[in-house]
């Protein structure tokens, strides 16, 4: 009977651990949520601006009543009032951190025509040191 060197088992066994470490499965990315935005961290007194992509995924033109904000520090605006079918646009968002200490929500509102889903709702944040 032969014998096997030391080193050429633990080989073999070495390999063995990594054929069954090699097993795994891959996750997708999650895919970031298209209706918020994180700024992270800013400085108080800056502005900064994200702009939303609004896509009209509905069989009929869809109008855009009016679009808010939850304070006077966020200003929406939005480029085309009506949508038809697949069209898109975009929603600018400008936050006005003045006067702002530490995390930051506020919200946006685009109120439409659309009966199922009148009012969608975006959502910025950020994290304001001074």
């Amino acid at each position: 009977m032969k014998r096997i060197p030391g080193l050429l088992i633990l080989v073999f066994v070495f390999s063995g651990c990594l054929a069954q470490n090699a097993k795994f499965e891959v996750k997708q990315e999650q895919v970031a949520d298209p209706f918020l935005w994180d700024f992270g961290k800013i400085k108080e007194g800056t502005i900064v601006t994200h702009e939303f992509k609004f896509h009209n995924d509905s069989k009929k033109v869809l109008k855009i009543k009016d679009i808010t904000a939850s304070c006077g520090c966020t200003v929406p605006k939005i480029k085309d009032k009506a949508l038809s079918p697949g069209e898109s646009t975009v929603i600018e968002v400008k936050f006005k951190s003045k006067g702002y200490s530490g995390p930051v929500m506020q919200y946006v509102y685009v109120d439409t025509d659309n009966l199922d889903n009148p009012v969608i709702r975006f959502i910025i944040k950020a994290d304001v040191n001074k």
